[in-house]
């Protein structure tokens, strides 16, 4: 992917998305339930930024060859 601005958008629909600042296009969406933003009591939005914020650390270490050497060592464990 070519290097340029992301940015974190919140749509109308609720929906976040982090992008390039040139594209309407979404590279990643994140959706929380009403549940999920009861939860953290409107903080949503900060723990979307945490979360593409280790997401773009991770793929830039993957980029680099860095991956898995950084984390080779620790259980993958998806849920």
């Amino acid at each position: 992917m070519p290097t340029s601005f992301l940015e974190i958008v919140e749509l109308s629909d609720g929906r976040i998305v982090l992008r390039r600042g040139d594209d309407e296009e979404a590279l990643v969406t994140l959706e929380f339930s009403e549940e999920a933003k009861a939860f953290l009591q409107g903080q949503h939005i900060e723990v979307a930024k945490a979360m593409f914020n280790v997401g773009v650390e991770v793929a830039g270490s993957m980029v680099d060859g860095d991956y898995e050497a950084e984390f080779e060592e620790q259980a993958r464990v998806l849920h």
